[in-house]
């Protein structure tokens, strides 16, 4: 494919160790190792009828990942009124659902390589990073997640848990719009039974955004110490100390949340 100039690219905003551009109906972005496994599950996810995602289409001239561009809103911090609804909260649950389910059965190519570690029990191929900031609005609901690049085989509540953390959020009261601890009671509930989360998920579900958090920390440091630029500045401005707080948070009120999750 030939390569675009520089002015048909119009680089899309929210990107935050990236750089990701559109042309014309398709996104161009970065590829990894991770890329063929990627695009591998998005065609599973296409075949087995799941909308919710973009299709691949190869590379270009220029070796950047191809894949649709999603029409839609895909929301920035501070999040807007619509991101935060309990329709879309509800709805979001919905839809993790229904991509883990049309991941059943997918069987990655022999010599694949993902992003993360494959995690036990694989159940599912978890999205990674299913946040507010990789999923399509339209008409204030969530109607796709984008950027499958941290997509592995792993339980579902590995991604379950993380997608509460931001939805809800589950986050140590710091900003507007971050709710107090019984509105996240109350919304981490709603969001469980939208998903239809089983009894034994909804008990380790606290503890799992924990280790989730914590498992977040350890990559930042990972990769700033590997030399990623990206990763580095994400520490320099404290995001490693926001989710270590956002994990104490969770700690420190679990009793209330696993509450509301099982009663």
């Amino acid at each position: 494919m030939t390569s675009p100039q520089s002015d048909d690219e119009e680089e899309l905003t929210g990107g935050g160790v990236n750089r990701v551009v559109r042309i014309g109906g398709t996104v161009r972005r970065p590829t990894g190792p991770w890329t063929p496994a990627v695009h591998a599950l998005l065609d599973h996810l296409a075949a087995a009828g799941f909308t919710g995602a973009p299709r691949g289409h190869g590379c270009d001239g220029e070796g950047r990942e191809i894949l649709d561009f999603l029409p839609g809103r895909v929301p920035a911090y501070p999040l807007p009124d619509y991101a935060r609804a309990d329709g879309a909260l509800h709805a979001v649950g919905a839809l993790l659902r229904d991509y883990h389910d049309a991941t059943v059965g997918f069987t990655a190519p022999a010599g694949s390589v993902w992003y993360f570690p494959p995690r036990s029990p694989a159940e599912v191929i978890c999205h990674g990073d299913a946040a507010p900031y990789n999923c399509v609005f339209r008409d204030g609901r969530p109607v796709a997640f984008i950027d499958f690049d941290t997509a592995h085989p792993g339980p579902r509540i590995w991604d379950v848990a993380y997608t509460a953390y931001r939805f809800v959020p589950l986050a140590a009261p710091r900003r507007e719009g971050i709710p107090p601890v019984e509105e996240q009671a109350r919304r981490l509930r709603l969001f469980a039974d939208a998903y239809d989360l089983g009894d034994l998920d909804r008990d380790r579900l606290p503890d799992t955004a924990r280790a989730r958090l914590h498992h977040m920390v350890g990559h930042m440091h990972d990769r700033a110490a590997a030399g990623d630029a990206a990763f580095a500045s994400h520490i320099a401005r404290g995001d490693d100390a926001l989710y270590r707080t956002d994990a104490e948070h969770i700690a420190r009120h679990q009793a209330v949340l696993r509450a509301a999750l099982t009663a």
